[in-house]
């Protein structure tokens, strides 16, 4: 059956764009991205109710399960537990320097009010604009604001009785006019109602951006840093069997996590990575020079599920001690050797060893450890990052003081781990040396 749909004419001031064709990523934001390292990503949308995959179970289903999705969920969806600025302090703890929500995902169902349709947060109970909240919230605490957005449309498909896909070529935007100018307008609002946008990341098949998303979008806000669909942005969850890159790359990019099998919200058939996971992965990320996006999928009531929460605060304690080896950084000249992974400081001569031992480095015990592929220099120090090197609780007598000497077989390190952050005193996670003054081995 076909569907009418209105499509508002594109705004004058869009027309009006002087478009700047392939103006591409400014080289000053792709540094910042090379500095900033960790970024949070958020999935939510109106299929947050019904605990399945986001916006895709809409592809081969029936009419009856398409009209509720389309018709029906809307009428539900009231978060009332929502709080942008509760999410925005927990980011900053976090120490994520960006955030990337979805403001529309593949279904087409818009987080904030368009004027391109009526499948959007206004249809809702709920009807505050999810975009405005979350774009003032972590510009409040100084985090950058991003977000993403799907070209597909399935709800656009669904109106014009198109079969919905993704790969079919009369589904896809650049082939279907009156979804791509829908597109056009959706970004002309998302560029001109929330202020500065710092990432925009575009999702979907090769050749969307053809349709001319990215021009318009540096066109808009020229200063605008686009990830997925100007550079290499790699998923990796338990569902795709994608992995990181085996070693450095020689452009910036960005790395997507998910905390267990779902990008969504999924309250059952569920398994979660522990923290620990997801630290030595934004190591590793770090080492070989990208930049981790790690996702939440808030509960359909707008609360973060309590499982996500408890990895970020874990994530949130690591990070506090160790942020220095994580932020403006760059690759060392070699990415690892055995369980020890490196960064450098990006403008000092500042290594960073990663201690990522499969067991834990027990509280007060002190460890030889030989580096092989750093040489110091008569003004080296060496220290453990979140501690003094000063104090062992408990034991006045002992000073954990740090120190190294060189041997025929390379940096030989003896320090103590000096600092208590868990009550029974194992803390799982990596330690970190900081070497400074340090050179790569002749």
């Amino acid at each position: 059956m076909k569907r009418s749909l209105t499509i508002p004419l594109i705004s004058t001031f869009l027309l009006l764009i002087p478009f700047q064709l392939n103006a591409g990523n400014k080289p000053e934001q792709l540094e910042w991205l090379k500095d900033a390292g960790f970024g949070l990503f958020i999935h939510w949308s109106v299929d947050s109710q019904l605990g399945v995959v986001i916006s895709h179970s809409v592809v081969g289903a029936s009419e009856d399960y398409t009209n509720t999705f389309f018709n029906e969920l809307p009428k539900t969806f009231d978060p009332k537990q929502f709080d942008a600025q509760e999410w925005a302090h927990l980011a900053k703890l976090c120490g994520f320097k960006y955030v990337v929500f979805t403001a529309k995902h593949h279904s087409g169902f818009c987080m904030w009010n368009s004027d391109t349709t009526d499948f959007d947060i206004a249809s809702t109970p709920f009807k505050k604009d999810v975009v405005k909240e979350i774009a003032e919230a972590f510009r409040s605490v100084g985090i950058k604001v991003g977000l993403y957005f799907s070209p597909d449309d399935f709800h656009v498909l669904w109106k014009q009785g198109t079969l919905i896909s993704r790969l079919r070529p009369e589904a896809l935007p650049e082939n279907n006019p009156e979804l791509m100018e829908i597109n056009k307008r959706q970004v002309e609002e998302l560029f001109t109602r929330y202020g500065k946008i710092d990432v925009f990341f575009i999702d979907g098949p090769k050749g969307h951006t053809a349709g001319g998303l990215a021009d318009l979008v540096w066109s808009l806000q020229p200063e605008c840093l686009i990830t997925r669909g100007a550079m290499k942005t790699p998923e990796i969850s338990a569902s795709t069997g994608q992995s990181l890159p085996e070693e450095v790359l020689n452009e910036p990019w960005e790395a997507n996590f998910t905390m267990g099998t779902a990008w969504h919200y999924k309250p059952t058939n569920e398994t979660y990575f522990p923290g620990r996971q997801w630290i030595q992965n934004l190591i590793e990320t770090r080492a070989k020079g990208g930049t981790m996006l790690l996702n939440i999928g808030p509960k359909p009531n707008g609360q973060i599920p309590i499982e996500q929460e408890n990895i970020l605060r874990e994530i949130a304690a690591w990070m506090t001690i160790n942020n220095e080896a994580i932020y403006n950084i760059r690759p060392w000249h070699v990415i690892k050797e055995g369980n020890i992974w490196y960064t450098k400081s990006a403008t000092e001569d500042t290594v960073y060893a990663f201690i990522c031992q499969e067991n834990p480095w027990p509280y007060r015990e002190e460890k030889t450890i030989l580096l092989k592929e750093i040489q110091a220099t008569r003004n080296t120090k060496v220290s453990v990052l979140g501690q003094n090197d000063l104090v062992l609780e408990y034991q006045p007598d002992i000073v954990p003081k740090s120190s190294w000497k060189k041997t025929r077989d390379g940096l030989q390190i003896t320090a103590t781990r000096a600092q208590r952050i868990y009550n029974d005193r194992m803390w799982p996670n990596p330690v970190v040396l900081k070497i400074t003054h340090a050179r790569p081995v002749d």
